[in-house]
């Protein structure tokens, strides 16, 4: 709501600057329409980078508590060979197919200070990306597994640009990736979940506790 705000007083003062701009030049006052108009150029650029973090931050999640993010229910199809249906929140169920003997989720975080929290910009998240993997590591290397990107971003990539260019955005206080990973089994049911430390799996059902009995 506090960057909405910011983003409409910009776009309204920048809009009214250049067409004061605009009117004085047209009376021939060039210097102090020129200035007028550049302000206003300048406000409205600003007001549009603002429409564009927006609509990227319009893709993550509010952090302010444990959140669950999915839920996953696999089933068997060959010898480490699963089909995933991954459920998030108000959305329609997602089919996938992994191979190997894990499955793991990773996730991407931001994290606000100072005058962004004033905002109301609280830490934020998105699932990036699900893929399976082997116990055995010259296998994960080599085989087949299953990966499939989650994240589908909108408008300016913030996540990226803070992490590659951190002075640009220096109420950013950290980026960083979390991962999560389980044992594949016939029937297993997980939960997922997002907390302040990052993702976390839960089993849901006796098959997927007995999977993570048996996993070593």
């Amino acid at each position: 709501m506090g960057l909405s705000v910011v983003m409409i007083v910009f776009g309204l003062l920048g809009s009214v600057l250049f067409v004061l701009g605009l009117r004085r030049i047209w009376r021939l006052k060039m210097l102090s329409g020129a200035f007028e108009g550049i302000g206003g150029v300048l406000l409205i650029s600003l007001a549009l980078l603002l429409a564009a973090m927006m609509t990227n931050l319009h893709t993550y999640q509010r952090l302010t508590h444990e959140s669950k993010v999915a839920s996953l229910r696999f089933e068997r199809l060959g010898p480490q060979y699963f089909r995933v249906y991954l459920v998030r929140p108000e959305q329609p169920a997602e089919i996938y197919n992994l191979w190997g003997d894990e499955w793991q989720l990773d996730g991407r975080v931001l994290k606000w200070h100072g005058m962004a929290n004033l905002l109301g910009l609280d830490s934020d998240f998105q699932l990036e990306r699900l893929a399976g993997r082997y116990q055995d590591a010259e296998r994960d290397a080599h085989d087949r597994r299953g990966v499939y990107t989650l994240y589908k971003g909108k408008g300016l990539d913030i996540w990226s640009l803070a992490r590659e260019h951190p002075h640009w955005l220096p109420w950013v206080d950290a980026v960083y990736g979390s991962a999560t990973y389980m044992p594949m089994a016939h029937g297993a049911r997980y939960e997922v979940s997002m907390t302040q430390s990052g993702l976390v799996a839960r089993p849901l059902n006796d098959t997927a506790r007995e999977a993570m009995g048996q996993w070593h």
